[in-house]
């Protein structure tokens, strides 16, 4: 299909989304309604993958006209333990979605319906090695919640109507292109609900173009990874980027990440399985990534890309137990408890293996507060680990207009300095928000290759001239500003002012002389 097309049906798709998102939410605000949205459009992929899938084994097998949708829930029961070993989950043909939304208009119990799919789904998982991945995906899709009605007669209403938007939705013939098209319009839905969401959504997602140069960053001249890794995973886009810079299986042992909100780690794996990514290739964990990291034993990392959370608290010198964390004491200091940033810089390094590359984006303090963030940026100099630091533009993300930067780590580095760059220009305006573009993006991953001496862009800082400005880490330290200033002839401006000052003379004379005609004459 040519590009252009693809992108007018993209379009197409991101109005009908529009629409139908503000349309079904009614009352509900837009936040709190996305997990409908995206929970129904998570069922309707998760039930065309499994009967495409099941349609495809028993098409090859010889059955021509064979049609899982159509089959008893009885005879289905037959290929239930090889699909959940192959798949990770079941569905019995009338708990398909499209079974589903078929009867929904003439079904009073709609809820339940939907509850126990939502449940045997989830319970079809249970003891198989895709146990953890599929509990609780459904929870956040509450179909008994107030939000959608007073009563359970208008919550089925609105159930309907869920069912039927999310069903008409373009997304073509599933084993064609849908895959693409599911993963599209999720992204699509949670750039919007963040956009409109203000910081409480935006916190969580990561702009895709923002996204897409931190993952080409740390895969600079490679083909292929081992694993990748965000300890602050958000709803996985970030990750997920991998697999369109590199290839899905090209990221060969798969996606880790941990989230510590629960709504936003369920939206996550969700993100996952709509972007193709089986079960047994991500592994996703629930809690703090500081006090409690849940992959000690999957590290390390040859890439690891991540926009944590800006300068939140965290337990810091309070918890004893951290200062002899293999994570945090090499650097002898813990960052402060009021500001976590350099906390995750220091988990992100300990996990990163010897021949990967870490991309990480930082809150603009991190790079020049004092006390022991500047110990910690001391170590991190003085053991030659920060490869490059990236000044962004302002105004990028959702939920804030700071300019952030990229902090880009290595273990192994060959030369002991730094690339400064500033990017803070690299930005078309689009909408009420900021975007690099891909021409933006490429500027700024030349100079990073490069690494060499751009005038008011990019300049190489060895360790040592760092060390001597106290460890000072912010691009515009280094890098100078290009000056916008007009030339001015003073010569020509004296000039200038004295023909001002001599009119004005003449003016006030001439008033004077008016004013005593005036007074004359009365």
């Amino acid at each position: 299909m040519p590009p252009t097309t693809r992108e007018a049906q993209r379009a197409e798709l991101h109005k009908t989304i529009w629409r139908i998102a503000n349309d079904l939410r009614g009352s509900v605000d837009g936040w709190d309604f996305k997990s409908y949205v995206l929970g129904m459009l998570f069922f309707r992929f998760i039930s065309e993958n499994l009967a495409a899938y099941i349609n495809k084994g028993e098409r090859e097998a010889g059955h021509a006209d064979f049609d899982y949708a159509r089959l008893s829930d009885a005879d289905a029961e037959f290929g239930r333990k090889e699909t959940v070993a192959e798949k990770g989950f079941y569905i019995l043909p009338s708990e398909l979605f499209a079974n589903v939304r078929k009867r929904a208009a003439g079904d009073e119990n709609l809820n339940e319906t939907l509850e126990r799919a939502f449940s045997n789904i989830e319970g079809s998982a249970v003891g198989a090695d895709s146990e953890d991945d599929l509990k609780g995906l459904f929870d956040d899709l509450d179909v008994n919640s107030a939000k959608l009605g007073s009563n359970v007669a208008r919550r089925n209403e609105k159930l309907v109507k869920l069912l039927d938007a999310i069903g008409d939705l373009p997304l073509g013939n599933f084993e064609d292109n849908s895959i693409d098209l599911f993963g599209d319009a999720y992204e699509y839905l949670m750039q919007m609900y963040a956009s409109e969401a203000g910081k409480s959504g935006g916190e969580y997602y990561t702009p895709q173009e923002v996204s897409e140069l931190l993952a080409r960053i740390t895969v600079v001249g490679k083909t292929a990874v081992n694993k990748v890794y965000d300890p602050a995973v958000g709803s996985g886009s970030l990750l997920l980027k991998f697999a369109k810079v590199l290839g899905r299986d090209n990221v060969r042992q798969g996606f880790f990440g941990q989230e510590i909100n629960l709504t936003t780690y369920n939206l996550a794996r969700i993100n996952m399985f709509l972007h193709d990514v089986n079960y047994e290739k991500f592994n996703l964990a629930h809690g703090d990534t500081l006090t409690d990291p849940q992959h000690w034993d999957d590290e390390p990392f040859e890439a690891i890309v991540s926009n944590p959370p800006y300068s939140i608290k965290w337990d810091g010198d309070a918890n004893p137990l951290l200062i002899n964390d293999p994570r945090f004491a090499p650097a002898g200091v813990l960052a402060p408890k009021s500001k976590a940033d350099l906390a995750f810089t220091m988990h992100i390094l300990s996990w990163l293996a010897v021949n990967g590359t870490a991309a990480i984006v930082e809150f603009p303090g991190v790079m020049y507060r004092g006390g022991t963030e500047a110990k910690i940026r001391k170590y991190l100099i003085d053991n030659n680990y920060v490869d490059a630091v990236i000044q962004l533009p302002p105004d990028l993300f959702f939920g804030t207009t700071i300019a952030t930067c990229i902090l880009v780590l290595k273990k192994s580095k060959p030369m002991n300095d730094v690339v400064f760059i500033d990017a803070s220009a690299e930005f078309t305006r689009s909408g009420n928000k900021n975007k690099l573009t891909s021409d933006h993006q490429q500027r700024i991953l030349d100079a990073f290759i490069a690494r060499a001496d751009i005038d008011h862009f990019a300049k190489v800082v060895p360790n040592g001239e760092i060390a001597e400005r106290d460890y000072l880490m912010s691009v515009s330290s280094y890098v100078e500003a290009e000056d916008t200033r007009v030339a001015t002839d003073i010569k020509a401006l004296n000039a200038e002012i004295a023909e001002i000052v001599k009119r004005q003379s003449e003016l006030r004379t001439a008033i004077d002389e008016i004013v005593a005609d005036l007074e004359a004459s009365a």
